[in-house]
């Protein structure tokens, strides 16, 4: 028994051998080559040859060419070539018309793989009706696979349902949290919209040194939205901290106003990222 189990020890670490050596020989072949092995149905090279003419590296740019090979490696069942797909058609490209359709069926399919990125923007799709019908509950439930896989946006984005009140009830403290978990991923919407509760005082105290803080960290990574807010909130905070007695710029709104509408550093306009 000793014997045998050393001998499939053996053979399974021959064939990890010989898989990683596949893949270092695939990344190391010249383009020609790879094209060769993808018209002869090598999943992995169609998906090289893909992403080849998908970025114009050692091939001329060419997104038509990119869609073909994504769809071959996408036909076999490759989760991640039907998410690249799919945002071909979610986005359009010269030579490719846009199909939210079509986008659509592509999220879907590599999200039943469990791929993250594309739950995210399939509840994307359902949230704002492309390609699908329009339901805010099911957008929820892909964001929140989604989120539970540790993706910023999709934190960020079930946050902005949580905020609003959009296929679950409204709840400031659960979008706090989901904004936080964002922040913490370095994400500057999820920085941003946290900047906005800070501010307001919603799910949380308020604090517009902290909100002006998040503001300013995520104007840093090319949030315009951010910066606006920074540049509004940075003489109030300047003027509180200099004079205690002056009620600070965030304070909390009345409890009508708190119930029915979102911080306006919060807005859900711009705050999700196409692909």
């Amino acid at each position: 028994m000793r014997k045998f189990g050393l001998a499939l020890a053996a053979v399974s670490f021959a064939v990890l051998m010989s898989l990683s050596a596949v893949a270092q020989t695939l990344d190391s072949l010249p383009f020609n080559k790879k094209l060769a092995l993808a018209k002869a149905g090598d999943e992995e090279a169609q998906m090289a040859v893909a992403d080849a003419y998908g970025s114009g590296k050692g091939v001329k740019l060419s997104k038509v060419e990119a869609s073909k090979w994504y769809g071959k490696a996408s036909d076999q069942g490759n989760a991640e070539a039907q998410f690249k797909l799919a945002t071909l058609f979610h986005e359009g490209a010269p030579g490719i018309k846009k199909s939210p359709e079509r986008a659509a069926k592509l999220y879907a399919a590599a999200a039943k793989q469990g791929h993250i990125e594309a739950e995210n923007w399939l509840g994307y799709c359902y949230e704002h009706g492309l390609g699908v019908a329009q339901n805010d509950t099911t957008a929820v439930e892909w964001y929140q696979k989604a989120a539970d896989g540790k993706l910023a946006m999709a934190e960020n984005n079930l946050g902005l349902m949580y905020l609003n009140g959009k296929g679950v009830a409204q709840d400031y403290r659960k979008a706090f949290e989901l904004f936080e978990r964002s922040a913490n991923q370095g994400y500057d919407w999820g920085m941003n919209n946290l900047g906005g509760l800070y501010e307001k005082g919603w799910g949380t105290e308020p604090d517009p040194a902290k909100a002006l803080a998040l503001y300013r960290q995520a104007a840093a990574k090319g949030n315009d939205a951010a910066g606006k807010s920074a540049k509004r909130l940075a003489p109030l905070v300047i003027q509180s901290e200099s004079n205690p007695a002056v009620e600070p710029a965030g304070a909390a709104p009345d409890k009508a106003t708190a119930t029915t509408t979102p911080p306006s550093s919060a807005a859900t306009t711009g705050s999700i990222t196409p692909p």
